[in-house]
């Protein structure tokens, strides 16, 4: 699969946040970098298909299944790991527990996520989208809030689990770009 943007343009109430946009993002992970307010969550949204574009094209998502992780965990506060990730996985829950291991989240237990830590939801809002059926990943900066140690180990995560799917990752940090081994797109 080939996702190909060319020339996206997106602007609110007169201020231009995607200026001309072109790029091809194959198999493996892409970051989209940019100072905040240069619209990467903008440009992940267009391509989810949560926003529109003034003009410019995406092409190659025809009947393509997204995972995403958003800004915002969008997790079910009153469930545990398991629950959440049940939401996606149904019966096919044996994944759940060695993903939630992976990503340190094994001694979660039954808590709700409501009790978790930033860090803990963010890690689990990973392990919903990489444990979901789809054909790429549209990830929000993921890491944030992870320490060192941790954010090490959930993007070696990513890259044992994302399997063949381009990924397009927003993140700021250029360490996530190298250790993720990513191409990189720079909004202007």
């Amino acid at each position: 699969m080939e996702i190909r943007v060319q020339n996206l343009w997106k602007s609110y109430s007169g201020m231009t946040v995607l200026r001309d946009v072109t790029f091809t993002a194959g198999r493996g992970v892409t970051c989209v970098m940019a100072p905040s307010g240069r619209g990467k969550t903008t440009l992940l949204r267009i391509l989810l298909g949560l926003e529109t574009a003034d003009s410019g094209a995406v092409t190659g998502l025809e009947d393509c299944r997204w995972a995403a992780v958003f800004q915002e965990d969008r997790l079910l506060e009153h469930l545990d790991a398991a629950g959440n990730l049940r939401l996606i996985l149904g019966r096919e829950c044996a994944q759940a527990a060695a993903m939630l291991a992976e990503l340190g989240l094994e001694d979660a237990g039954n808590r709700p996520v409501r009790e978790y830590s930033g860090g803990m939801r963010r890690r689990l809002a990973l392990a919903r989208a990489l444990l979901a059926k789809s054909d790429a990943l549209a990830l929000d900066e993921p890491f944030a809030g992870l320490d060192g140690e941790t954010r090490q180990r959930a993007r070696d995560c990513l890259l044992r689990h994302a399997g063949e799917r381009p990924v397009l990752l927003v993140t700021h940090d250029e360490e996530d770009a190298a250790g993720l081994d990513a191409g990189i797109i720079r909004l202007a």
